[in-house]
């Protein structure tokens, strides 16, 4: 990887701007043009040095007061199938290893309203709900510091 690489990977690290274009906006800092920018993110991804982008929700911040790991005893042969039902639902943001998932809501009792729907609707007799109880600070590895460069 060469110096622009380095720095096209440092700078895909920050907070994306909100801006209507963000990738013009990285590459007018990045003194490269927008088409050069995703023509080198394109390639990463097929090289497999980037696997995926994604976004983190500051759920807190977004107004869901009351978060829970819910683990859910699914049968073996209908997993993959019960999983894709529940990632689909707006409530969850993640679905671990196809039998736990993350509901988000207002309130505990509002989680409570989402996991007994999806227990119904996907037949489920079994399942635990664990509340979050301190949100811990969300940080994703980092790559190429600035020092590296010199």
């Amino acid at each position: 990887m060469d110096l622009l690489d380095k720095q096209i990977i440092r700078i895909m690290q920050d907070e994306f701007p909100l801006v209507k274009e963000p990738y013009k906006e990285f590459a007018k800092k990045l003194n490269i043009s927008e088409q050069e920018l995703l023509n080198r993110l394109r390639i990463y991804k097929e090289e497999g040095k980037i696997r995926k982008m994604g976004a983190v929700l500051r759920h807190v911040e977004a107004g869901f007061r009351a978060n829970a790991l819910c683990a859910w005893v699914v049968p073996v042969d209908k997993l993959d199938e019960i999983a894709q039902k529940l990632a689909q639902c707006p409530s969850i943001s993640h679905c671990y290893d196809r039998n736990y998932t993350m509901i988000h809501a207002h309130t505990r009792q509002e989680c409570e309203v989402i996991a007994e729907k999806l227990a119904k609707e996907n037949n489920l007799q079994q399942y635990t709900m664990l509340y979050s109880v301190k949100e811990w600070k969300k940080i994703s590895m980092r790559y190429f510091d600035e020092a590296e460069d010199e």
